[in-house]
Parts: C-alpha cells; structure tokens; sequence
C-alpha cells in the first residue's frame, strides 16, 4: 500500500502521521475566503449545530475563518477546546453573527438580524412560528441573503436536508413511541412490537415520504403491525417497494382510516412538508375513536401539525398531554433529541457546498450552483421564493432578474 506524509493541524499536534494515500482527499485552497459563523441557538430545546469539529477542520484547512460562539457546541457533548483545536475562533454573538455567512437551525430573530452585516447569507430552517413579516423587513433592509434547509433540492424531487433529517424523526419517532408506551412514562405497558402469543402492537403512520418510511420499516423491524396512509399513490409503491409487502398501505379512505385508528397504538404523524402543495389535516373526529392510552406523534409540529387536535397549539401549551384518553406527543424538532447524529448528518450535506463557495464565492455560486441557489427565499434583500412570500402575504421577485444585476 502507497503511504504519503500529511501534516496535522498546528493546534492539534506539530508531528506528521502516515496515512493510506487512499483515505486522502484534495481540499482545494479557497479562492474567495469566507468568515462563516456558528451562533449558540437561543431556544433550549435546540441542541442541533450544522457544522461538527471535523467539518470545520476541512473547512479551515480550505482557507476560510470560522468565528465560533462560545458553548454553542455543548448541545452535541463538543467543548469549546474541540472547536479551537478544530481551527475556530471562540468568541461572543456579535462578532458570530458579523460574518460574511451565517449557519443556525432556528430563523434568526430581531436582535440577531440587528447585529448582522450588510449583505451577510444566512441559513436557517423555516420554522414560520418562529418568524414575522418584522423580521422578513428587517432582513431586507440589510439585503440579506437568506436560505431555508428544506427548500434545499438537487433536482426537484430530492431534498437533501429535509430528506436527511426526516430519516432521522422517523427512527426517533419509533424510539418515542418504545419509551411513552412502558409503565415508566406513565404508558400502557406494552412493548412496541410482537411476541410469540402476544398480538403485536398496531403503528400507523400517516405520510408515505422519507420519515413515513423509515419510522415504518424500523417498526416493522420489531414486529409491530404497520399501515401507512397517503394520497400519493407513487409515494405509496415506493414504500412498499422499500419496505416490503408487510406493510399495509392505503389513501386517505374514510371508512378505512376510521377503522384501522380504532385499533391502533401508535399513530405517527409524518405528513409532506412545506415543499407540497397540498396540506391534509386529520380530524379529532377520528382521532376520538382510539382506544384509551393510545399515542399519537406529531412530527410536524413546527409546520401546522398533521391532527386538529394538534394544531395552532399556544406557545406555552404542554408539548406532551393528554386529550380524550389519547396521550399527544408534540415535541418540536424531535431529532434535536439526537442531535449529535443529526449535526453530523448536515456536516456532511454542507461541507462539500463551502468548498464550493471558496471557489466562486457567494454571489458567484448563486449564479451557478442550482443545489445553492434553489434554497434562496430571499436574495440581497428580495424575496425570491412565492410560497414564503405568500405565508406573510408579501410579493415575490424573480431571482434570475437579480442574479444579472450582481
């Protein structure tokens, strides 16, 4: 095996180490430099980070700054020495949100919006609780450039960051349901699945996209009983096609839905997202023929919520109560649960997108990177995507009039 000679990181140790020249990847030097920040998000609930210590390592090794704040990564069990040693720059929230490029997982606020420079890119995702036509203002009077993860797309049809982090709530979900159905959280006491003598547990899921499949074919995996509905019949054949003819699939029928609520355990709310244009809503009138210590979970809480009887919920209601002996399970962001996992997750999406941006820059990649460009919702200060500007009844621009003026 070919071995060549690669130096380490200063800050981590001045000695070289061998390593297989197979493992080894060419990190360009950045023609366009970037300071990108890393706020410390202000809800508690939030432990997610975009970027790992070893995605800023590359990241610095490419010739851009990260400005870090400080304990931002103890959500993820990382240290502030982590992220030094990584490269990053530990420092306060205004010197973080003064960069060129901006990564949070919760919309900036007002006072975070205030203390960015003009023309700054920020990535978010579009959790329109947690926004305001003030904020939208606020941004375009900064001509910011602004990104939401879930309109992210290669394609059209795939999407990256919703794609990944909805695998991770449909596992997630399945390990809610485990521990909210024992005698320990107050449950049922049954097991999520099925012995030999016992009738397996009952998990219907409503939503054949990627949470929908991946909380069904981990269900499945422990012998509960699976019924998936959704009136994509294509995204129903893709699942079946995944997953296995165990699974039960059907559209929204009336007489069907009805009944298969009436038995079941489990019910996981897993609906499409923002990027469909079609919205269902389940109603309390099917939700009041379960059976009493039933559970339902709504992973889309943060988006309008799948239920009736989970929508437009006060900002201080419970995030887990109980409603017509039927236990709710509300907790937004669910892979905030496992956030670790999930920062890692995005490292990978997004490390690769800033090598590119070294190489053309900012605006540069805007005009020539579709995967960058389709997340713009709003562009120096425009709004460039229709269905975030219809959400606040505001106009929308077209992004390429702007993209030749710049």
């Amino acid at each position: 095996m070919n071995y060549v000679q690669m130096k380490t990181t200063q800050t981590r140790t001045k000695e070289s180490v061998n390593v297989p020249k197979e493992l080894l990847k060419e990190i360009p030097n950045a023609k366009f430099s970037i300071t990108i920040g890393i706020p410390k998000e202000n809800r508690t609930d939030e432990k997610r980070l975009v970027f790992t210590p070893e995605a800023v390592d590359m990241i610095v090794e490419a010739g851009h700054q990260i400005l870090f704040e400080a304990g931002a990564g103890a959500g993820i069990n990382y240290s502030d020495a982590d992220y030094s040693e990584s490269g990053a720059k530990i420092t306060n929230k205004e010197e973080v949100f003064n960069c060129d490029l901006i990564f949070k997982i919760a919309p900036p606020t007002l006072e975070e919006i205030s203390m960015m420079k003009k023309k700054a890119t920020i990535y978010s995702m579009l959790y329109f609780s947690d926004m305001s036509v003030e904020s939208i203002h606020a941004m375009s009077e900064r001509a910011v450039n602004a990104i939401g993860y879930e309109l992210i797309t290669s394609d059209g049809r795939k999407f990256p960051v919703q794609d990944s982090v909805s695998g991770i709530e449909g596992l997630a979900a399945i390990s809610v349901a485990s521990e909210l159905l024992s005698n320990e959280r107050g449950g049922k006491g049954i097991l999520l699945g099925g012995i030999p003598g016992v009738s397996p547990t009952e998990v219907i899921i409503i939503g054949a996209g990627v949470a929908g499949r991946v909380a069904a074919r981990a269900a499945l995996a422990l012998g509960a009983m699976v019924k998936v509905f959704d009136n994509d019949i294509l995204k129903l054949g893709k699942l079946q096609k995944d997953v296995g003819t165990m699974v039960f699939t059907s559209v929204f029928q009336p007489n069907v839905l009805m009944n298969a609520f009436q038995s079941a355990d489990v019910v996981i709310g897993a609906l499409p997202c923002i990027t469909e244009s079609v919205r269902y809503l389940i109603s309390s009138d099917v939700i009041r023929r379960m059976k009493k210590g039933s559970l339902i979970i709504d992973l889309r809480i943060t988006r309008g919520g799948c239920f009736e009887t989970t929508c437009f919920l006060p900002e201080k209601h419970p995030k887990v109560f109980e409603k017509g002996g039927v236990i709710h399970y509300c907790v937004p962001n669910i892979s905030s649960r496992v956030a670790r996992t999930t920062s890692m997750a995005l490292s990978n999406i997004f490390t690769p997108l800033i090598l590119r941006m070294g190489e053309s820059g900012i605006t540069g990649i805007a005009q020539s990177d579709s995967f960058f460009r389709s997340g713009l919702y709003m562009y120096s200060g425009k709004l460039v995507n229709s269905y975030v500007a219809k959400r606040f009844n505001l106009p929308a621009h077209d992004i390429g009039l702007f993209l030749s003026m710049f």
